[in-house]
């Protein structure tokens, strides 16, 4: 199993309220959910009206693909024109389960 997690800072530029954020916020994470196979979510910064921070997760069983995936979600950030990205932390984890999950489970299987 193969976990691509990441943290996305963005800019809100010319945005003055905490509402006009948080209906950007609500448009971006839904069309990301969307168009993508990831979990997202708003991480920090709830109380900041230009920053958001986002926590975005993929599982799968082939990291080329998950880092693909995950690299297409920011250019589609990027062609939104609704928010400026400022940082991007990526981190692709490998689990191996096999053997763990075999030796829970009852004999009778």
């Amino acid at each position: 199993m193969v976990v691509g997690v990441g943290q996305v800072l963005l800019r809100l530029p010319g945005n003055h309220s905490l509402k006009g954020k948080r209906r950007v916020l609500r448009q971006l994470v839904e069309r990301m959910k969307q168009r993508f196979n990831i979990s997202v979510a708003e991480v920090e910064a709830q109380d900041q009206w230009q920053l958001i921070y986002l926590g975005v997760s993929q599982v799968g069983l082939n990291k080329d693909k998950i880092r693909t995936e995950l690299d297409r979600m920011l250019n589609f950030i990027e062609e939104m024109n609704v928010v400026e990205i400022i940082d991007v932390d990526v981190e692709i984890i490998h689990f191996s389960t096999r053997d763990t999950l075999h030796e829970k489970l009852p004999s009778c299987f």
